[in-house]
């Protein structure tokens, strides 16, 4: 355990995918916790940045999950001047979130590293939980999901192997200044990972390639804020274009273990029922 220990961690994005499962984990070894979000006191804002000091008051070590993505421009100076001040403020253990070929995510980390940070930056694959916990629902509960991306292969990383990470290297020695790549055990085109879940859930779900301007518009009818339309059009047409095809041995160097493959994740979650009408 290192030093820091007597002192909160503080989770930005304390109620997303990740960090609300590295609350958990922390919470249940007794060890302390301050949450960032807008709705917590103090309140933290990325877009405010006279928040930033009051949630860093009396912290340990961050936890740093951008809302609503290290894609959208502006995330890196964003990245770069909350660092700075949390090491001018003396809490120099920080451990980043980043997304795996994304050029503004790859400069967060860059800005990072030059805040003169105690650094470990988690830079990872596309969630599992993305099927469960986010837009990809509302489809697969009518039948079909319909993206733009054809059989590209992604490394689909459980969110909980991302946490379980994230609680290795916050509470342990020796994971300063490491840049551990995090992926699941195999590729998966986005049609094999429905399918899994279809199978999974005992339902017919299909998967349909649509255009980039078919996706665009189906976005646009949703009604979502400005920065996921944005957000969703550069994954899908930008980052999912083959560029991170591939797996790497991150979880286990972090982890001493191999990552969770899909189907269990997709057993697992299908058993909730989640998945089911």
């Amino acid at each position: 355990m290192n030093d820091t220990a007597s002192k909160p961690i503080l989770i930005l994005g304390g109620t997303g995918k990740t960090g609300r499962r590295l609350a958990e984990r922390l919470t249940a070894r007794d060890l302390p916790v301050r949450i960032g979000s807008r709705s917590t006191n103090p309140a933290f804002d990325w877009g405010d940045a006279t928040t930033w000091a009051p949630a860093l008051d009396g912290v340990g070590a961050v936890y740093i999950s951008y809302y609503p993505d290290l894609a959208v421009p502006g995330a890196a100076e964003a990245i770069g001047a909350f660092a700075s001040l949390a090491v001018a403020n003396g809490i120099t253990r920080l451990v980043l979130l980043s997304g795996r070929g994304e050029p503004e995510a790859q400069r967060a980390e860059e800005m990072l590293k030059a805040s003169g940070a105690d650094w470990t930056i988690l830079r990872c694959a596309w969630f599992s939980q993305n099927f469960s916990e986010g837009f990809l629902v509302e489809s697969l509960l009518e039948g079909a999901v319909a993206l733009p991306v054809g059989g590209v292969g992604e490394p689909f990383v459980d969110a909980d192997d991302i946490a379980d990470a994230a609680f290795a290297v916050l509470t342990e020695q020796g994971h300063a200044g490491q840049l551990y790549e995090l992926t699941g055990p195999r590729l998966m085109s986005f049609a094999d990972a429905v399918a899994e879940i279809g199978k999974a859930a005992g339902r017919d779900i299909r998967f349909v390639t649509i255009s980039h301007d078919e996706f665009t518009a189906a976005v646009a009818a949703h009604d979502l804020p400005p920065e996921f339309t944005w957000l969703l059009k550069e994954l899908f047409t930008e980052v999912l274009d083959g560029r991170n095809e591939s797996i790497t041995d991150g979880v286990q160097r972090v982890l001493g273990r191999p990552p969770k493959d899909f189907n269990a994740y997709a057993n697992e979650t299908a058993a909730t029922g989640v998945w089911s009408n």
